[in-house]
């Protein structure tokens, strides 16, 4: 996983509430495992008509908000069944953040897996952003985690609160697996001496 670092990137708004996993990644794209190539089909019944042509209308078909790094959006954000493909979707396209004034567990959760920072902001703050995102390629917003702020394209602060430790693996690029390996010479260690007292295990 990628340490994430500050950037700064368009923002594109996405004012609906209750985004479930299944608008995010539609259920017949779950077949592969690769958490790569998902992308294209982020938020896919939206995105395109039955015929698969772009509807141009929604939002990250429109010029402005192709490049989108950052997604702005309504309570409740992810909820549904619990698919670690919505957020392999997200990060594919390009978003690194969401900001919401809230989400479901799940995917709040498998999002900070996936090297995706999940903003949570108070209602009143979110409006003001979701408005600065309208301004298409102009909403370039500014996300320092490091300093738990987001910027508005005006200069506008808003700080966020996260936890020690996910922001510790997000700044870091440590995932489960990366986790572990931090161990791995106590690891070696212990199977060692384990070996040497239990050898018929």
């Amino acid at each position: 996983m990628d340490k994430f670092e500050t950037f700064t990137g368009i923002a594109a708004p996405l004012p609906i509430i209750n985004v479930d996993t299944d608008m995010i990644i539609p259920k017949q794209f779950l077949k592969t495992i690769k958490r790569t190539g998902l992308g294209v089909n982020l938020f896919d019944e939206m995105r395109y008509d039955d015929n698969g042509n772009e509807i141009p209308d929604f939002v990250l078909n429109q010029p402005a908000y192709r490049d989108a790094e950052i997604l702005i959006s309504g309570e409740n954000f992810g909820c549904g069944s619990s698919r670690e493909h919505a957020p392999w979707a997200i990060k594919d396209f390009g978003i690194r953040t969401i900001v919401a004034p809230s989400y479901a567990d799940i995917f709040h959760n498998n999002c900070f897996k996936n090297g995706i920072l999940p903003i949570v902001l108070p209602q009143d703050q979110v409006d003001v952003l979701m408005k600065d995102a309208e301004k298409g390629q102009n909403a370039r917003m500014t996300v320092d985690l490091e300093a738990q702020t987001i910027t508005s394209s005006d200069g506008e602060v808003f700080h966020f609160e996260i936890d020690s430790f996910r922001k510790h693996c997000l700044l870091n690029g440590l995932d489960d697996i990366a986790l572990t390996l931090e161990k791995v010479s106590a690891i070696d260690s212990f199977e060692a001496q384990a070996g040497q007292a239990r050898p018929w295990v």
